[in-house]
């Protein structure tokens, strides 16, 4: 692709997975951490991806709306749970019209629910 730039943050948040024993199918938090990389093929006229204190305010707002609260309240009808895997794509098309605006192609997020395990989702952004 070309030049990429990104950032972390951990967020704690609550959830379950339906059907499974103890503890995975009762209420319980995970500290997730978001990893958010945005790319492009050129850089823009300030030599940058974009302006990381865009995509740092973004992710901060977007990672305030589930702090501390059960994931299901951004479960999409047609998933039967908040997995690592929608969450990453719920973050993904949370953040993908604000980077697409500040000029980045690529946006693809992951999101690790432990320091071993991460689902993710990957796409172009441009218009």
């Amino acid at each position: 692709m070309g030049y990429e730039v990104g950032l972390n943050k951990t967020v704690r948040a609550i959830h379950q997975m339906p059907g499974k024993p103890p503890p995975e199918g009762e209420l319980h938090h995970h500290d997730y951490r978001f990893e958010v990389v945005v790319g492009r093929e050129r850089l823009d006229e300030q030599d940058m991806v974009c302006d990381l204190d865009v995509l740092e305010a973004a992710l901060a707002d977007m990672l305030g709306r589930i702090e501390n609260r059960d994931l299901e309240m951004i479960r999409p009808p047609e998933a039967a749970a908040v997995t690592v895997e929608v969450l990453a794509r719920w973050a993904h098309d949370t953040l993908a019209e604000t980077v697409r605006k500040s000029g980045a192609e690529t946006l693809s997020v992951r999101v690790w629910e432990s320091p071993e395990a991460f689902g993710g989702y990957t796409s172009s952004i441009v218009a």
